[in-house]
């Protein structure tokens, strides 16, 4: 592209000093050719009068004058009787063959004294190949200047579409950074800006992509470890069918709360659908959940108690709140001690439901960053407060770090009937 930039400059600018440069060079010619004739005739018609003078006054004329007045001219007088005078410093005849080029004019007196001078070319040819010097310098000066500009707008036009091509083959390869270059060319500014918003873009389905993995593999785990423990009762009461069958229930259970969790997580990777808002008996939900967790903190030699006030109900979808609760639950039994403590309560706008534990409890130094992703206490992902949170979010709720000694998470749901839109904000 910049060789034929470059290419097209040149032949533009070339045609342009074609165009104007032989015509000026012919301009020039015809120009010379005719201040020198008039000169010519000038300087005929003064010495016609200066001749006219001397014989009015002396009755004879002074070649020799005339000689040393016009050394370079060749000077032809005809007088009135007819009689022919020769002055200047030609030794050769102008009309002959091998005299130099020359022009020449004449000129006649009041008197009727007839004065024709002749004069080399040589110096106007010389004036005339130095004027064309000149237009051939300058249009040699025009077309280098033409080119360097050429050269420079070449560079800068060519130059944002080699990083522009950069770019895009970092976004090929997977950087996904945006450049944030411009050139201050609208067309190309125009590009660049298009490549940083598809690299935002891109960014933003890596980290979804990136969140849904991380997200699902930390959910996921919960309900497996709940189901893993089932199907070892399971095992372990063989020869019980009655223990074998309420154990095999409650595994087909958490297998369809896997399943839930699993679309529920899917749904929110690809934003095209979010869980319903329903009204729910927090008091079923909640001793549906403890039911489920209490054998996984018994075998830990801990206990799961629900406490609270009764016949609350509550705006949620029962997946959501249900991972929420499995999140918190989980939290205290990894990084807390003793019993776990689930206490619901009317707390006059919302339902506020209490997750606590009797161990340390969270230390200062993470206290004010539990929610945000990677930060944990202990050997933790760091994934599930902060997806807890989201998800609550996303529903009109919003969960909190109440207390952190010892720790007590608090869980504040929308009250029944409540109809969340796009634009709601946690209560």
């Amino acid at each position: 592209m910049r060789r034929r930039m470059l290419f097209s400059t040149l032949v533009v600018t070339v045609i342009a000093v074609l165009l104007l440069g032989l015509p000026l060079a012919a301009l020039t010619y015809s120009t010379i050719h005719s201040q020198a004739r008039r000169q010519v005739e000038q300087e005929a018609q003064v010495i016609a009068a200066e001749i006219e003078t001397e014989i009015a006054e002396t009755g004879e004329v002074d070649l020799n004058r005339i000689t040393d007045v016009h050394p370079e001219r060749h000077i032809e007088i005809r007088l009135q009787a007819g009689e022919v005078l020769t002055a200047g410093g030609w030794e050769v005849d102008p009309r002959a063959e091998d005299a130099p080029p020359s022009v020449h004019a004449a000129a006649s007196s009041n008197e009727g004294i007839a004065v024709t001078v002749w004069r080399d070319t040589a110096r106007l040819r010389e004036n005339i190949v130095n004027a064309w010097l000149g237009i051939a310098s300058l249009s040699l000066l025009a077309i280098g200047v033409a080119v360097g500009l050429a050269v420079l707008q070449a560079r800068r036009l060519t130059l944002p579409l080699v990083d522009l091509a950069a770019t895009a083959e970092r976004l090929g390869s997977g950087i996904v950074t945006p450049w944030g270059h411009r050139y201050g060319i609208s067309e190309a500014d125009r590009v660049a800006e298009v490549l940083d918003r598809s690299a935002e873009r891109i960014a933003g389905l890596i980290a979804t992509e990136r969140h849904f993995a991380t997200d699902a593999s930390h959910q996921l785990r919960t309900p497996l470890t709940a189901l893993s423990m089932r199907l070892e009762e399971i095992v372990a009461e063989a020869d019980n069918p009655d223990v074998v069958r309420e154990e095999g229930e409650a595994a087909l259970a958490q297998t369809e709360r896997l399943v839930e969790t699993v679309e529920s997580l899917l749904g929110r990777a690809r934003k095209s659908q979010q869980p319903e808002a329903e009204t729910i008996d927090i008091d079923e939900a909640l001793g549906r959940f403890v039911s489920e967790w209490a054998p996984i903190l018994g075998r830990e030699g801990r206990d799961l108690l629900l406490t609270g006030e009764r016949g609350l109900s509550a705006s949620v979808p029962n997946t959501d709140l249900t991972q929420i609760m499995a999140t918190l639950v989980d939290n205290a039994r990894r990084h807390g001690d003793g019993a776990v403590t689930v206490r619901t309560l009317d707390d006059g706008g919302s339902v506020r439901v209490e997750v606590s534990d009797e161990g340390p409890g969270v230390p200062e130094e993470i206290a004010g960053r539990i929610f945000e992703r990677e930060v944990t206490g202990g050997n933790g992902t760091g994934l599930g407060l902060a997806l807890a949170r989201h998800i609550a979010e996303s529903q009109g709720a919003r969960l909190e770090l109440i207390q952190s000694h010892p720790t007590t998470f608090a869980l504040f749901l929308p009250p029944a009937g409540t109809v969340l839109s796009s634009s709601s904000s946690p209560v």
